[in-house]
This record gives structure tokens, sequence and C-alpha cells, in this order.
């Protein structure tokens, strides 16, 4: 109960206060690509829960159609998709869209999933199904058995040069060591890695 008031209240705050950048990456976003504002990507949350994680749009609108072309005529694309579930050097981001990334303003949306009860500040990041089903498997109850969050401790310790079984291990870790401590933590750590950004694409 804890957690979830400290949640509502900090996003609540989050999105009064980043109000003004909210409105310019909207407006930036959709000047200068085709597309809708927002992408609602369908993750795994609590107990399984379905849910459509929101971002700014980062990439070109039809890029779920370019990523089977892609993936089919690079060995080194399909390589390193399998190891990640991204791309380094993603063709499909737009160039507003990889500022956004570097410095997670793409991800300004999910506070409001976070209102929602969706998502908590900090826990797991959230799973595509395809996700769960091929590297969770018997640690998918235990991954899946609480709030997935905005940031947590693999995204502060390295990020995307860390592989996907690595982002796992450092998430049972979190869930093993949990507290209010620690959340905080984290937040603050975040906060530092928007500021100076690496390892994000």
């Amino acid at each position: 109960m804890g957690k979830r008031i400290f949640d509502i209240c900090f996003s609540g705050v989050a999105l009064l206060l980043a109000a003004p950048v909210f409105l310019i990456c909207a407006l930036v976003v959709k000047l200068s690509s085709p597309g809708p504002i927002f992408y609602a990507h369908r993750r795994v949350g609590e107990n399984r829960k379905v849910f459509g994680c929101w971002k700014f749009r980062t990439m070109y609108a039809d890029a779920d159609q370019r990523l089977g072309c892609l993936l089919a005529s690079s060995p080194t694309y399909m390589q390193e998709w399998q190891m990640f579930f991204k791309l380094r050097e993603d063709p499909r981001v737009t160039p507003i869209g990889k500022w956004l990334r570097k410095v997670s303003l793409d991800e300004i949306p999910q506070f409001w999933n976070v209102l929602r009860g969706d998502m908590s500040i900090v826990g797991p990041r959230p799973l595509t199904h395809q996700e769960v089903a091929l590297y969770l498997k018997d640690k998918a109850d235990k991954i899946l058995s609480v709030r997935p969050g905005l940031t947590t401790l693999w995204v502060t310790e390295g990020r995307n040069h860390l592989s996907l079984q690595e982002r796992i291990q450092l998430e049972e870790f979190y869930i093993e060591n949990r507290s209010l401590w620690l959340d905080l933590k984290l937040i603050c750590k975040t906060v530092f890695v928007m500021l100076f950004p690496r390892g994000a694409y």
C-alpha cells in the first residue's frame, strides 16, 4: 500500500512538472514524421495482466512492417535482435526518436501507466509475450509477481549493453531485496543516467 501511494504521488507530481516538456516532445514527434504521437506496445504486467505500455513514438509509422525485411536481409541484425530484442543502429528510428530514446524522454507517458496501476515507478521492466516465453521460463512467476517499473536496476547498471539474461538476473535481485530505500536510490541513479546517458539506443 505504501509503495502504491508513493507511486501515485510521484507520478502525479512528475506529470505536472513535466507538462511543458511533455507538450514539446509531443509537438516535435508530430512534426518530425507522419504518424501518431504515442505508441502503446503490448506488455505483460503483474500476474500476467497484459497492458499497453505508452511511449512517445520514436520510429517511423510502418516500423513493424519494416522489421521483418531488416531481419531477413541481415544476419547481423537477426543475431542482435535475438540477443537484445533491440537493434543498436535501428534504421526504423527517426532522428528525433533517437534523441528522445537517448535521454529517456520517450518514456514520460509511462507515468500515466503508473497512475493507472499498470506499472510502478520502480520494478522489473515490462516484457513482451515473446520475451516472457523465450527467456523467463521458470522465473516467469517470480518476475511477474510484482508490478513492472518505469525504471529498474539494470537501467542504472549497464542498460542496453547487458544481455536479456543479465537483465533478468538483476530483476531477480531487485525483487528479492526491494525496499523504499532501494527505490529512492534507483530513482536518483536514473535521473543521473538521464542527464548523462550511456548505453541508450
